[in-house]
C-alpha cells in the first residue's frame, strides 16, 4: 500500500514539474522568438538550478552589485571581457578569443554548460548580459541564455536571494577552431569597406541625439570625437526593444518585428554603438529574432569616431522604407532600401561614402 502510495506520488511530481518546465517554455514560445532558448524567467532557473551542467552568471560589475546573488551563482563582471587599449586610443574594448576563453575557465565554465547570464533593470535590463551572451557567440558556445528582468525577476517571484556567490573551480574552457565565430569580431576598415554593399544593413543603437550629432562623447584620450554616424546607418535605439523603461521587460516578436520593419534577414546587420554595451543588447534582440547574420562592431564609435581614423561620418537621418517584416524564415516579404529624410539618396556607390557626410577629419 505504501508502496503504491510512493509510486502514485512521484508521477504526481513528475507531472506537476513537467507542467511547470512546459509553462515556462509556453510562455516564451507565445510570445513568439524564433529562437526562444535564448531567453528565460525566473521560474525556470528556478526548477533547474541543480542541474550539473547549469551555470548562472552575475555579469553585474561592482558599481551595480548590491550584494545579493542568486544562490549559487558565480559572479563574473561583464567589463572583464574588455580592456583599455591605450595604443589604438580605443577604450573598452574587447579582450579578443584566447583570453575570453581563459576568463570563463576561470569562472568555472566549460563548453558544455548551460549558461543563464543575468544583471538587473537597474542596470540596462539586460544590456550588459547580452554583451557575455556576444562573447558566447563569438566562441559558438551553444547552450546559453538571458534571465529576462535579471535579479529583479528572480526577486519578484518570491525567490531567495544570498549574499554569498559560489567559488568556482577554474576549468579548461577551450572551443575548437573550426567553431569560432571570428566573421563576427568586425572592425572598422571591414565596415568601411562595405558601406557600398547591398548585403549588408547597418544599425546605429544609440539614441537619435548620439546618432544625428547633438550629442558628443570623448575618446580615451579626452578629445572629443565626431558627431554624427556611419554613412548610411539608421538609427533604432537599442532601449526601445523594451515594453516600457520601468520594468525593461522585452517586446514580444510581432512587436519586435514591427520595431525592426525594413530589415532583411537573409542579409547581414551590423550594429554599433558607442563602445560595444548596448550594440551588444540590439545584437541579442536580433538573434532572438532569428537573425543569423548579425554582426557587432564592438569597438563602435570609439574607434569610427575618432578623429585620427579618417573614417567619414554623416548627421542627416536615414530610414527604412517598405513592408517587409523580418521573419524567422529568412524570406522577405518586401525589398529593403534605405532613403535619407531628406528624400535624397542614402545607398553609397562603389564602395565609397556618397556625399552629405562631414569631412572625415578631424
Amino acid at each position: 500500500m505504501k508502496n503504491s502510495f510512493f509510486r502514485y506520488f512521484v508521477i504526481a511530481l513528475v507531472l506537476f514539474l513537467g507542467a511547470l518546465w512546459s509553462f515556462s517554455a509556453a510562455d516564451q514560445t507565445a510570445r513568439g522568438y524564433p529562437n526562444g532558448n535564448f531567453i528565460t524567467d525566473a521560474q525556470w532557473v528556478k526548477a533547474h538550478l541543480t542541474d550539473t551542467d547549469l551555470v548562472v552568471v552575475d555579469v553585474r560589475t561592482d558599481d551595480h552589485y548590491d550584494g545579493s546573488v542568486i544562490p549559487g551563482a558565480v559572479r563574473l563582471p561583464w567589463s572583464e571581457f574588455q580592456f583599455n587599449d591605450v595604443g589604438e586610443d580605443l577604450a573598452s574594448t574587447f579582450v579578443g578569443v584566447r583570453q575570453a576563453q581563459d576568463i570563463l575557465g576561470r569562472h568555472g565554465i566549460t563548453r558544455k554548460d548551460t549558461v543563464v547570464l543575468y544583471d538587473s533593470v537597474e542596470r540596462d535590463g539586460g544590456a550588459t548580459a547580452s554583451y557575455v551572451f556576444w562573447v558566447l557567440d563569438v566562441l559558438g558556445h551553444e547552450n546559453k541564455m538571458l534571465l529576462e528582468r535579471g535579479i529583479n525577476a528572480w526577486r519578484d517571484a518570491g525567490y531567495e536571494v544570498t549574499t554569498a556567490p559560489r567559488t568556482p573551480e577554474p576549468l579548461l574552457y577551450q572551443a575548437p577552431a573550426g567553431e569560432v565565430n571570428r566573421e563576427k569580431l568586425t572592425t572598422g576598415q571591414f565596415v568601411y569597406k562595405r558601406l557600398g554593399d547591398p548585403y549588408y544593413q547597418i544599425v546605429d543603437v544609440r539614441s537619435r541625439a548620439e546618432y544625428v550629432g547633438e550629442k558628443g562623447t570623448t575618446g580615451l584620450d579626452g578629445n572629443p570625437l565626431k558627431l554624427g554616424h556611419i554613412p548610411t546607418a539608421v538609427n533604432i535605439n537599442y532601449e526601445s526593444a523594451w515594453t516600457d523603461a520601468d520594468t525593461k521587460a522585452l517586446k514580444s516578436y510581432p512587436e519586435l518585428q514591427a520595431l525592426y520593419r525594413g530589415l532583411d534577414p537573409s542579409k547581414g546587420v551590423i550594429v554599433y554603438c558607442n563602445s560595444g554595451r548596448r550594440s551588444s543588447f540590439s545584437y541579442y534582440v536580433l538573434r532572438l529574432m532569428g537573425f543569423e547574420n548579425v554582426f557587432t562592431y564592438e569597438a563602435s564609435w570609439k574607434e569610427w569616431g575618432n578623429p585620427d581614423k579618417f573614417f567619414p561620418v554623416e548627421t542627416r537621418e536615414n530610414r527604412l522604407v517598405g513592408d517587409m517584416l523580418p521573419d524567422a524564415s529568412g524570406q522577405a516579404v518586401s525589398s529593403r532600401r534605405i532613403k535619407p529624410r531628406d528624400g535624397k539618396t542614402g545607398k553609397p556607390s562603389s564602395g565609397e561614402p556618397s556625399g552629405g557626410y562631414v569631412s572625415c577629419g578631424g
